[in-house]
Parts: structure tokens; sequence; C-alpha cells
């Protein structure tokens, strides 16, 4: 295969914490800092949340600003992608940050199970935040948690809702959610490729000790891999991970075992279709 392999990391999220793992980055200053590092690795998307100095997780607009003006300063032409996931807010201060106008932002399209509750997702909430998007021309990266949510994705697409091309990311391994199961990844890309056209870019992130796997599954079958500490903290049953730039490499190896290049953050652009910018 030679289409390049893009690196997306999820330095933090909202769940981790430093008792989890002191690597996790919660200031500002750690989340810059760790994102440089694995930049420098091979990421080429950066996917951010902001927290609490209590490590809570936040939705406020001006966190997120000082982080992409860091991001920008110390890993220029990276992707930077926002999160509007449910943790840290409710309703439409999930999308407050939008108007920062990130090259990317995370958009769940429908409603799950979460481990101990609810991933709540509403259809008028789903439909404001996609025109924000839309607004601010900021890429979609929908997170597909069920089959369900692809298919919702054609239909917004269809309707102009969301722009095409659309980019879908499949979560497996999330308690309560879809597990990590083979035959439901390859018929994720089967249905990808009949509802969006053979060659549309996607990627697959594995939670906890499924990372690895869905790394292994994705780079493997030409799409794209996420990794990060927001996902899972270790390298594997007795080893934290010491750095998202670890995990970063754990993916730019398995690249090389498949014979994929580890696309630069150029490559991800244009892959990607996104607006080009000065390094």
């Amino acid at each position: 295969m030679t289409t390049p392999c893009i690196i997306c990391v999820a330095i933090t999220g909202s769940l981790p914490r430093k008792s989890d793992n002191p690597a996790v980055p919660i200031s500002i200053s750690e989340q810059v800092e760790s994102t440089q590092e694995a930049f420098e690795a091979g990421a080429s998307i950066v996917h951010a949340h902001v927290r609490n100095e209590d490590e809570t997780p936040s939705s406020d607009p001006e966190k997120f600003a000082r982080l992409k003006e860091g991001l920008e300063e110390h890993c220029p032409g990276m992707i930077i992608q926002f999160s509007t996931g449910g943790r840290s807010g409710a309703g439409e201060t999930r999308g407050g940050m939008l108007p920062l106008k990130p090259d990317m932002a995370s958009l769940s399209v429908g409603s799950n199970n979460f481990p101990t509750r609810v991933y709540e997702n509403p259809p008028d909430l789903v439909d404001w935040l996609a025109a924000e998007m839309l607004r601010y021309d900021i890429k979609p990266e929908i997170e597909a948690f069920d089959l369900s949510h692809i298919l919702k994705a054609k239909e917004m697409v269809d309707r102009g809702e969301l722009a095409a091309p659309a980019y879908v990311q499949f979560v497996m391994g999330v308690k309560n959610a879809m597990p990590a199961d083979r035959n439901v990844f390859d018929y994720y890309v089967q249905t990808v490729n009949r509802l969006f056209g053979e060659g549309t870019p996607w990627c697959a992130a594995g939670i906890g000790r499924n990372q690895s796997v869905l790394n292994e599954w994705a780079i493997s079958s030409g799409g794209h891999a996420r990794t990060g500490l927001e996902d899972n903290v270790r390298l594997d049953k007795t080893t934290l991970a010491p750095s998202n730039a670890a995990l970063v490499r754990r993916t730019v190896e398995m690249c090389k075992t498949h014979n994929r290049p580890v696309a630069t953050w150029q490559q991800a652009r244009d892959i990607l279709g996104l607006r080009k910018v000065a390094a």
C-alpha cells in the first residue's frame, strides 16, 4: 500500500488522570509539549480536549484558544482537531470553541451506551454542531460508535448538512458500545466504500488494550490510525506509556511492518482536503 497513513494523537481526553498515568498532559503547557513530541514522532493530527486545574473536563473556549495558539506556534502545520464530546459540557456549550476555526472537530451523529451512562447526541444538537462546522469551514471527523452513525453521516452529506467527502472514524472497544470485532470492522470498511466511494479516507480508534489491535487493522487495511493517552494509558498490560509520543512511535513501527509510509502534515492535509497553511 502506497497511501500514506495519517496518525492522529488523542493527547488528553476527558477521563484519564495523572493518577492513572503521570504522563497524561493536563495543563495547556503540558498539552503543547506532549503534542510537539508526538508531532515530531510522526503524528499529523492532534485530537484535543481541555481540562480544569482539578483535572475535570472543560469546554471553556478561552482554554481552547490558548491551546490552539500554543500548538500553532510549536507544531506548525499540524492539523488541530477539537473535541465536541459530551463529557465536557452539555448542549451548545459543547461547540463553544468552534468559532476559533480549528482545522477539524469531532462530531458524534448519534447516541449510544457508554460504560456507566448514555452518550447523548440528540438530533437537534447534532444538526447545530454540523451547521457550525459548515459555517466556520471545519472538517468534521464523524465518530462512529455504531453502524447507524455511518449511515446517518451519509444521510447528512446527501442533505448538504455535512461537507463531502465525509471522514469517518470507527470507535471500537468502548464497554457497552461496539466491541473490537474484526467482522464488524471489515463491514464498516465495506460500508464506507459503498456509501461514500472506493478510496474514501477513514480512520479507526481502539479503546484500552484494543488500541494496538485497531491500529493494526486500520494500517493493514489502508485506513488511518488514532493513538494516544486519551484512549489508552499503557504500552502493554504491565507498562504505562511514558508519553503520547511513545504510542505514536509504536504506531509508526506498525506502518513500517505493513510498508505504509507515515503521512506528513502536508500529505495529511491533501488526503483530507483541508486548507493549506504555511509551516
